[in-house]
C-alpha cells in the first residue's frame, strides 16, 4: 500500500499501538480480525486503541493464526502505510513461537532449538539454564520431567515460548458419552462452535492439543465444551471450580448431559471431601492452608488418582498456588475455560505457559448474531452525590473515596426506578459492599444472596428464581461466577471491584443466555457522577467494548 485509503479504519503506529476509527465503514470487520492478535487498551467514543504485544501474538500463533495473516490484516485495513520495518518486526516476534520445542527423547524429555546459536543463548539465560540438564546435541538439552512447567514459564519470560510436544500420560479409563440423541432423554446437541472448541483443544495430527484455554462468553456453554472433552477422552477427570455453587452446576450438567453415573461424581469442598472418577473441587479448598507460611495440605488431591484431565473453570481467576501446583502437572491434559483471559494481576503469561495457550476464541457479537447468546443493551447511568456525601467524598483519604462514591445512597432509588422501567423482568441487582446490598434488599423487597448465605439457602433461592417463584435477587460478588439463571434479563450493577474488566465481563454474562421469546437483555451500571468511580467504570468497560458492545451514557434525573 502506497497511498492513503481514508475509508480504512486502522492507523498502525510504532511500538505495536493500533488506532481503530469507529466511524469507518469497515470498523466492525477490522475489529473482529484485529481482536485475534491484539488487546484493547483504551475505548473512548470515536477511536479505540489496541496493543499488539508478545503474548497476544503468541496466543494467536498457538491458535493457528499465521504471522502473514496478522500482517495482512494490518495492511488490508490500514489508512496509511505501516511504519517502516513494522511488518518485519511483527513477523520476527511471531516467529519466536515454536523456535523451541519440547519433545520426548529416548531417556526422557528433550528441549530442541532451531539453531545452535539459540541453544547457546538459552544455556546462558539466568532463568532457563538452571532447568536444563545435559547437552544431548548441538541444539538439544535434556531436562527433568518435573521441571517441564517451570521450563516453559522461564522460556516464555526469556522471549522464546516453547511448543510442547512431550505428550500426556493417560489417566484411568472412565466410560463417558454425551447424551446427544443416542441415549434416553434428556438429550441435547452440541452447537457448532462448541464442537469446534472441543476439537481445537483435543488437537489433530496436524495441530497437537491437550492443553490450553477455550474462551467463550458467559451463557455460551463453556461447561458443555468441558463435558465434550471429558467424553472424548473418557478418562478420570478433576474439575476445579470457583465456588460450591459452581460445583453444584457442574454436577447437574454432568448428570443431565452425559452418561456418567451419580456415584462416579465426587465433591471435594468445604461441605464434603470425597474423591472419585470425576472429582469436583473448589479453588478455595485446594489452596487452603492453616497458616500463611504453612504448606497446602489439600494440594495432594491432585495426585490422589490418575486423572487424565484437569479442568480449570473460570481459569482467569486461578489462584497463584494453583499455578505453582500446575507447574508440576504438565503430563496431565489441562483445559482452561473462561469468558476472558484478562487477569487484573497481570499473570496472563502464567496461564499461557502453565495451563496452555488460547486454543479457541469467538467474538461475543458473532454468537449474538447467530442467536446463541441474548442481545444486550448496556447503559451507564451517572447519579449525583447528595451534598452530605459529596462533602464526605471530598474529605475522605484518596484510597477511601471509591467506596464513598460506590455506596451513594441515591443508587437505591435509581435501582427501584429501573425495576419499574422494566415490568415483568427477571432481575439481578449486584454489588460489592454488604451494607449497601442489605439496604437495597430491604428497599426492593428482594432476597439477598451473599457469602454469609448458607449453601442450602443459596440453592433454594436460585432454584426459586429459575422456577419463577422469585423474580428478583440481590447478589454480592458470589454472583460473579458460574451462576446458571437462564431467564435473568435485567442486571443492575450498583458497585464493583474498582476497574475490573474481568468482573464486568462476568456480570454481563449473567444475563446473556438466549431468551425463548428473543427479548433483549439490559445491563445497567450505576456510577456516582464527578467521582473516581467514573474512571474505574471506563476501565471496566474496555473488554466488552472490544467484543463490540456499545455503552449508552445517561445522567440520572436529566430529561
Amino acid at each position: 500500500m502506497s497511498k492513503p485509503r481514508p475509508d480504512n479504519p486502522l492507523i498502525v503506529q510504532g511500538g505495536g499501538m493500533v488506532l481503530l476509527d469507529l466511524h469507518s465503514p469497515r470498523a466492525d470487520t477490522a475489529r473482529q480480525r484485529l481482536a485475534a492478535f491484539a488487546e484493547l487498551v483504551r475505548s473512548p467514543e470515536h477511536v479505540h486503541t489496541y496493543r499488539i504485544d508478545a503474548l497476544s501474538v503468541w496466543n494467536a500463533r498457538a491458535a493457528g493464526l499465521s504471522a502473514e495473516a496478522m500482517a495482512e490484516t494490518l495492511e488490508d485495513c490500514a489508512k496509511y502505510p505501516l511504519p517502516e520495518g513494522y511488518r518485519s518486526q511483527l513477523l520476527e516476534l511471531a516467529s519466536r513461537y515454536g523456535r523451541v520445542v519440547l519433545g520426548p527423547g529416548e531417556k526422557g524429555p528433550v528441549l530442541h532449538t532451531d539453531t545452535q546459536a539459540l541453544a547457546v543463548l538459552l544455556a546462558a539465560d539466568a532463568g532457563v539454564a538452571p532447568l536444563l540438564g545435559d547437552r544431548v546435541g548441538p541444539c538439544a538439552f535434556s531436562f527433568a520431567p518435573r521441571d517441564r512447567g517451570w521450563l516453559k514459564q522461564a522460556l516464555t519470560a526469556a522471549g522464546f515460548p516453547a511448543e510442547d510436544l512431550c505428550g500426556y500420560e493417560d489417566g484411568d479409563r472412565l466410560a463417558v458419552e454425551l447424551r446427544d440423541g443416542r441415549h434416553p432423554a434428556p438429550s441435547f446437541a452440541l452447537r457448532p462452535y462448541q464442537e469446534e472448541a472441543a476439537a481445537a483443544f483435543l488437537g489433530s495430527s496436524g495441530r497437537p492439543g491437550g492443553s490450553g484455554v477455550v474462551v467463550l462468553p458467559c451463557g455460551a456453554g463453556k461447561t458443555v465444551v468441558g463435558l465434550a472433552v471429558v467424553a472424548a477422552l473418557s478418562q478420570q477427570a478433576l474439575v476445579l471450580c470457583t465456588s460450591n455453587t459452581a460445583v453444584a452446576q457442574w454436577r447437574r450438567e454432568l448428570l443431565s448431559k452425559t452418561t456418567v453415573r451419580a456415584e462416579d461424581v465426587a465433591e471435594y469442598s468445604g461441605e464434603r471431601k470425597e474423591v472419585g472418577p470425576i472429582t469436583l473441587a473448589t479453588y478455595q479448598m485446594v489452596t487452603w492452608r492453616p497458616a500463611k507460611d504453612a504448606d497446602f495440605p489439600h494440594l495432594a488431591l491432585l495426585d490422589v488418582r490418575r486423572f487424565g484431565l484437569i479442568v480449570y473453570d473460570e481459569v482467569h481467576v486461578v489462584p497463584a498456588p494453583i499455578f505453582r501446583a500446575t507447574a508440576g502437572l504438565q503430563a496431565r491434559r489441562r483445559l482452561g475455560l473462561t469468558a476472558t483471559l484478562v487477569r487484573e494481576d497481570g499473570r496472563e503469561a502464567d496461564v499461557f505457559s502453565l495451563i496452555g495457550p488460547k486454543r479457541f476464541d469467538i467474538p461475543w457479537r458473532i454468537l449474538e448474531d447467530q442467536g446463541f447468546v441474548a442481545q444486550a443493551a448496556c447503559t451507564e447511568l451517572r447519579v449525583a452525590l447528595s451534598p452530605e456525601r459529596e462533602l464526605a467524598y471530598a474529605r475522605a483519604p484518596r484510597r477511601a473515596q471509591f467506596r464513598v462514591a460506590a455506596e451513594n445512597e441515591r443508587k437505591e432509588a435509581l435501582a427501584a426506578e429501573l425495576l419499574d422501567r422494566h415490568p415483568g423482568s427477571r432481575a439481578l441487582v449486584i454489588g460489592e459492599y454488604l451494607s449497601q446490598l442489605e439496604t437495597l434488599a430491604r428497599t426492593l423487597g428482594a432476597p439477598l444472596v451473599s457469602g454469609k448465605t448458607p449453601e442450602p439457602e443459596r440453592r433454594r433461592l436460585f432454584d426459586s428464581f429459575r422456577q419463577g417463584g422469585v423474580s428478583r435477587l440481590v447478589l454480592s460478588r458470589v454472583g460473579n461466577f458460574a451462576l446458571d439463571l437462564p431467564d435473568a434479563d435485567l442486571l443492575i450493577q450498583v458497585s464493583g471491584t474498582y476497574g475490573s474488566r474481568q468482573e464486568e465481563a462476568q456480570r454481563l454474562g449473567r444475563i446473556l443466555r438466549p431468551k425463548a421469546d428473543g427479548r433483549v437483555a439490559h445491563f445497567y451500571t450505576l456510577v456516582s457522577r464527578h467521582t473516581c468511580e467514573e474512571d474505574f467504570a471506563g476501565n471496566r468497560q474496555r473488554f466488552l467494548t472490544e467484543q463490540g458492545y456499545a455503552y449508552r451514557l445517561e445522567v440520572a434525573g436529566s430529561p
